[in-house]
């Protein structure tokens, strides 16, 4: 038995709320909309919260929401297992040119990043037009494809969506690809993405049926955010088969993209070397079946990362701060749950307003990454500590291992 160190927000008419927040800040709001969701008649037990907490849409980043007999579409939200992948290298720190520029251009080039190829003016992989290898996407969709075609049969509007032009492509917003040392100096490669335009339509399709299912029992929700798919019916039945898939068409596309950093990172390195000596590969937005406290239950992460006893996970900081490998404890009171990074604190319309792109470079200072105006949403400054947010969860997972970022591409 874990001994915990969590409070505990209790909730009038709804299960208990426990904290992993000693020492972190938690917005009003973020607490408010946790106890609304708390308020759910078929919350299983309590719902556990994560040190990197705050204020998301449906339901609070950084939570743990298990359900019995039900499923919130908005709590798994449209970026459905977005996640992590990181891999060491077996080269080190000396093998790195001198300037990272370079680099920084190869990951560019090999990786569409940013706005969808679409609206890009890409012609698209049907043309010929992608610079990524074909093979590498085509042997990923090969098979996601006919899964894909059984849930399109049920929803037809979901093959007109951005799915496989956009395997193997990174996105925007905090999304990001890295090149890390460790505390011995190793290489690591590191990159955040998940299901991109093809989870963003099911999750909003969903979400949508889901309101629309309750339209008579709206009022009556503390949120109409939280409107819920019942467990034997049709919509929750599709709705499980569609996020299973998303959520796999997830950890493809980042195997895809490690695929194409690592051919970059040979274009550019010309010392032989082995890759995926450690890999992770781990969701933080998703939901699947477990079984705790005898209970087979549905656990929503919502910004949470798995951490049964010794699984591996990643908890990456800002673009300016340490990311760390760690070891699951296997807490069962956070539902084997730790953070899934550092935490926003504060909107990214806000971060703009408050901060300069000076800022943006002094606080990225020793990383070869944009320092312009259109990531300063993205400022460190706009993240918890990195630091307390771990001495937080220092009982669900162990550091494995400590990253530095020494190349950082953006969407």
């Amino acid at each position: 038995m874990i001994d915990s160190d969590y409070d505990t927000m209790d909730v009038k008419g709804g299960r208990p709320v426990k904290m992993w927040t000693h020492g972190v800040p938690v917005e009003p709001e973020a607490k408010e909309q946790l106890a609304n969701t708390a308020k759910m008649p078929f919350i299983y037990k309590h719902i556990a919260v994560m040190p990197d907490v705050h204020l998301g849409k449906g339901s609070t980043i950084g939570s743990v929401i298990p359900t019995l007999g039900a499923v919130i579409p908005a709590a798994v939200g449209v970026d459905i297992g977005c996640g992590m992948m990181a891999a060491k290298t077996t080269l080190a720190a000396s093998d790195l040119p001198d300037n990272l520029g370079p680099l920084r251009s190869a990951i560019e080039k090999a990786i569409p990043h940013g706005l969808s190829p679409k609206t890009r003016g890409f012609k698209g992989r049907d043309q010929g037009s992608w610079q990524d290898p074909p093979s590498a996407v085509d042997a990923a969709w090969m098979q996601l494809k006919d899964e894909f075609d059984v849930i399109c049969a049920k929803t037809p509007k979901l093959r007109h969506t951005n799915n496989y032009k956009h395997l193997g492509t990174l996105g925007t917003g905090n999304h990001f690809i890295e090149v890390c040392l460790d505390e011995e100096g190793a290489v690591w490669l590191m990159l955040h993405s998940g299901s991109r335009g093809v989870g963003n339509a099911i999750g909003t399709h969903f979400i949508e049926l889901a309101q629309q299912d309750m339209r008579t029992h709206l009022a009556n929700l503390p949120d109409r955010d939280l409107a819920y798919l019942k467990e034997g019916t049709q919509h929750y039945d599709d709705y499980v088969e569609a996020v299973g898939w998303a959520q796999k068409f997830a950890r493809m596309n980042r195997e895809v993209m490690m695929q194409n950093l690592v051919k970059a990172v040979r274009t550019v390195i010309k010392k032989p070397f082995e890759t995926h000596v450690e890999a992770v590969n781990c969701h933080h937005n998703y939901v699947q079946k477990e079984r705790h406290f005898g209970q087979d239950v549905l656990v929503t992460r919502k910004g949470a990362v798995s951490a049964r006893a010794g699984e591996l996970g990643i908890i990456p900081g800002s673009m300016g701060a340490r990311s760390y490998i760690v070891r699951g404890k296997g807490n069962e009171e956070s539902f084997t749950s730790c953070s899934h990074g550092a935490g926003r604190t504060m909107s990214r319309s806000e971060a703009k307003r408050r901060f300069t792109r000076e800022d943006q470079a002094r606080a990225t200072q020793g990383v070869e990454c944009r320092k312009d105006e259109g990531v300063v949403d993205e400022i460190p400054m706009a993240y918890k500590d990195i630091d307390a947010v771990m001495h937080a969860q220092r009982d669900l997972v162990e550091v494995v291992h400590t990253l530095k970022q020494v190349v950082c591409v953006k969407g």
